[in-house]
């Protein structure tokens, strides 16, 4: 599988300060790559690496096999997304999307998602539908949303091969959030990859296979969504009518917390031998609840070191 963007040992310090330490990883090509983290952890740091805005301290990263530094080349594939927009106060909403589209490429009515830096308007209209846009307003009356509807718009219109995403839905009400989502999705059908940069978790779990944790400007994870809940375990509450059994000691459970009429369990990996143990008891109801990716990723900062990330990913080269 192909590599949308690849970092080997990539920092970046301000002074004595280490906004990011030896970031290496690995995106592929049509997958939504999922980049975890609080604010101040690196992530707007690495996007701006990626974008060329800065330079690295050391280290290296290079986006469809082409090195960050040739920039002019990079962003003829990618577009980007900020977390906060600033537009031209004076300029309508669509003034600034065709001149976004400029500054990108040329425009063509008759584009049809080709790559090279054109412009698809038929989308970028279609877009401004979906996303509830009025494009005639100016941009000194455009709400925080309104302005990252704008920024989504002109990226997406783009149809770049590589889209890279810092808090993409930074504004945004949950209607257009889930509008986000199916956008996205869209995107990968069409073979396009997207970067997400985000602490929205629930977006996060939503859209991606794959994720990277970032804690003070280290990797320390890089895994599955699904696997990092398998890691990290679920939670079973039963319900029993008659006593209730000792399940402490089975394979599997964590912890176990009493209930009014049975028990809590905190279960890691399968729970084939907790029922298998239950399988002669008088069980009235069995409630099961997954740890949340919120959950999986505020376990990254408890105590643990930010040391050398732990990969866990299938799809990791």
């Amino acid at each position: 599988m192909s590599a949308a963007i690849e970092t080997f040992g990539l920092s970046k310090h301000f002074g004595d300060v280490v906004a990011l330490d030896d970031l290496t990883l690995t995106v592929n090509e049509g997958e939504i790559f999922g980049f975890l983290g609080p604010n101040g952890a690196g992530k707007s740091t690495t996007l701006r690496l990626l974008l060329g805005l800065v330079r690295p301290t050391s280290g290296r990263a290079e986006i469809f096999g082409e090195d960050i530094s040739r920039v002019r080349s990079v962003h003829k594939r990618l577009a980007y997304v900020p977390g906060d927009l600033s537009l031209w106060p004076k300029l309508t909403g669509q003034e600034c999307l065709e001149f976004f589209g400029r500054l990108h490429g040329s425009a063509d009515k008759k584009a049809t998602g080709s790559r090279g830096g054109s412009i698809d308007e038929k989308f970028r209209d279609e877009l401004v539908e979906r996303f509830q846009l009025d494009p005639s307003k100016r941009a000194r009356s455009y709400s925080k949303g309104n302005r990252q509807k704008v920024a989504l718009v002109a990226a997406f219109a783009t149809r770049a091969d590589l889209l890279l995403l810092d808090e993409p839905t930074n504004g945004l009400d949950p209607l257009m959030e889930v509008e986000f989502r199916h956008v996205a999705k869209e995107c990968t059908d069409r073979g396009q990859t997207l970067f997400l940069s985000s602490h929205i978790l629930s977006e996060v779990e939503a859209l991606c296979a794959r994720v990277g944790i970032l804690r003070a400007g280290r990797l320390v994870e890089i895994a599955d969504v699904e696997a990092l809940r398998e890691l990290h375990g679920a939670e079973l509450e039963i319900d029993f009518d008659g006593p209730v059994p000792v399940v402490s000691g089975v394979t599997g459970v964590k912890s176990v917390e009493a209930t009014p009429v049975g028990v809590r369990v905190s279960l890691s990996g399968s729970p084939a031998d907790l029922l298998n143990a239950l399988a002669g008891e008088r069980v009235t109801a069995i409630r099961s609840r997954e740890a949340s990716l919120e959950e999986v990723f505020l376990s990254y900062y408890g105590d643990r070191p930010a040391d050398r990330p732990i990969d866990r990913s299938t799809d990791a080269r």
